[in-house]
């Protein structure tokens, strides 16, 4: 394992070529990264130092061990939404208690990740189908800009944990907007939103840091109602050993493993994006074995769980970042910024952290994807819409499970109900199509051909031999019937329950006088009809045209 780490990290194999682009995205990301972090920790109920926090420790542990050269690891939104959602029921958000949970779920986190990785078990994440992940990544992201609008507005309300009853609660308190917050919010939403279109060098989220801060300060805003982050402590993490009960394990497992797919799925998705840009190759066990100890190494120095983000790896790469250097730089600033520049953020006002979170979530808020699967597969576009109102109606984590749920039994009903086709000949040549979509294919005389284009197992063989008896009752009442040819090429795998089908389809038939005929049957699935008794010689060609005619010729 240690060698496999060696010969994918560049940073033991560092070319000087390299080091100007990873300084200025480094650089370029630390700046980035000090707003975000704060925010995002305040979105998961956090103080804003644990974001900071947790920018430093997990950051070089990836970059040692993580298999992409661009991936930015920290703060998610998404990440800090589910960390508000679990920790909340066990504790008050902002509490030390709170904290100290948090805290744990980042090592469960670790935890979850590395044993993934270590057992190879990355192709879990394969089983959260895209409409699901979308609909979830779209909901959570209302969520989040609904849950930000109480800050955004000055409104002074208790902090809530439904959807519905945040919406609720602000439109019982919209007469209580403080102008001042709402003009600093909306000042720092025309900035990042400008900066983000002109492209300008320096980060939008820190100008529009900067800016409200200067003016929140000069007309001492914070006297007329705007709430502001205040003392930050100065200083790096301590380390400290994570305390927890089973009590919280067994409350937070839930969560944990969510965080731990959902996370792995946002990191490795943006991080093959650019491993394909950049040609190299990526490894997702090796991605969750470095995701896992970032977690686990970062809870032991105050960390919240973390994953690699979307927006900073997009503007990591675009910065110029060609190995993880760029990441320990970033980190190093970071640790820079704790130890010297906290009181800057002092007069930092929360309306406009909670712009930061606002520009951030909207790309998340996937209206392309809706309007895509209306057009192409209705099925997956009512699985991401039963996601987006189970996650909003019922909550964050049973949203996830919903999804998931619905999705594979989705997959287990249309895997028991495979498409299967009759088959006809083309003019002038020896190929079968299907007659439904070839209106020129012609059928065989006396011959009904069918195929399935799907491996046949215990949950669909009953199926398929119904399908056939129907298609030949049909077919019987026009022509008469002496053989069933099975093409079945579309079959890549067969188990003994579909075997014990056939046989008895094959006696059925017989009955009737009709031959079952098998053509162009695959390796894997000759040998288990082999191994079974089922395999005839007699009865299986290597092509449906073959096949056919020994049938025609036969009766």
């Amino acid at each position: 394992m240690l060698k496999q780490f060696y010969e994918t990290s560049r940073l033991f194999h560092y070319q000087k070529k390299w080091l100007a682009g990873d300084v200025i995205a480094g650089f370029t990301i630390a700046v980035m990264l000090v707003p975000q972090a704060m925010a995002y920790a305040m979105l998961a109920g956090l103080p804003p130092i644990i974001g900071l926090y947790a920018s430093i420790v997990p950051l070089i542990i990836y970059a040692f061990i993580g298999s992409s050269h661009q991936l930015a690891v920290g703060p998610a939104a998404m990440v800090a939404l589910l960390i508000s959602a679990g920790v909340s029921q066990l504790a008050a958000p902002f509490s030390s208690e709170f904290v100290s949970i948090a805290i744990t779920l980042s090592l469960m986190v670790g935890v979850i990740q590395f044993l993934m990785g270590v057992f190879r078990l990355g192709f879990l994440t394969n089983f959260i189908s895209h409409p699901v992940v979308s609909g979830f990544t779209s909901a959570a992201a209302v969520i989040i800009l609904v849950s930000q609008l109480k800050s955004l507005l000055g409104i002074n309300a208790p902090r809530t944990e439904g959807f519905l009853e945040t919406i609720e609660v602000l439109l019982q308190n919209i007469g209580n907007v403080n102008g001042y917050a709402l003009a600093l919010g909306l000042l720092s939403i025309a900035i990042l939103l400008i900066s983000k279109k002109l492209h300008v060098l320096v980060p939008g989220a820190l100008i529009a840091v900067l800016i409200t801060t200067v003016l929140t300060w000069w007309f001492n805003l914070n006297e007329k109602g705007v709430e502001i982050v205040a003392d930050i402590p100065t200083g790096l993490p301590a380390f400290t050993v994570p305390i927890f009960s089973w009590d919280q394990i067994i409350s937070l497992l839930p969560f944990a493993i969510t965080i731990s797919l959902i996370g792995f799925m946002e990191s490795y998705s943006v991080a093959q994006k650019f491993a394909i840009k950049n040609k190299y190759d990526l490894n997702p066990n090796q991605d969750l074995i470095g995701l896992g100890l970032a977690n686990i190494v970062g809870s032991f120095f105050k960390i919240f769980p973390v994953t690699g983000g979307f927006g900073r790896t997009a503007a990591n790469a675009n910065a110029g970042a060609n190995t993880q250097l760029a990441a320990i730089i970033t980190a190093l600033l970071i640790a820079m910024t704790l130890l010297f520049l906290t009181p800057v953020f002092y007069y930092l006002p929360k309306s406009a952290l909670a712009a930061v979170i606002i520009v951030a979530v909207l790309s998340l808020i996937d209206i392309h994807e809706i309007h895509h699967l209306y057009k192409v597969k209705k099925s997956d576009l009512v699985l991401l819409l039963i996601t987006i109102l189970a996650t909003w109606f019922l909550g964050i984590k049973e949203g996830v499970l919903i999804g998931v749920g619905v999705s594979v039994i989705w997959f287990v009903y249309k895997t028991s109900r495979p498409h299967v086709a009759v088959l006809g000949k083309l003019p002038n040549c020896k190929d079968y199509r299907n007659i439904t979509r070839h209106k020129e294919a012609i059928e065989p005389e006396c011959v009904l051909v069918v195929r399935m284009d799907a491996q046949l197992y215990y949950a669909n063989a009953t199926f398929f031999k119904m399908t056939i008896k129907q298609l030949l009752q049909k077919t019987l009442r026009h022509r008469l019937i002496k053989a069933v040819v099975i093409e079945a090429s579309g079959i890549n795998q067969i188990d003994s329950s579909a075997i014990s089908v056939l046989l008895t389809l094959k006696e059925e038939l017989e009955k009737q006088n009709i031959k079952l005929m098998l053509s162009a049957v695959k390796g894997p699935v000759k040998d288990v009809m082999q191994l079974s008794g089922f395999w005839d010689e007699g009865c299986e060609y290597l092509n449906t045209h073959k096949a056919v005619k020994n049938a025609q010729s036969n009766n």
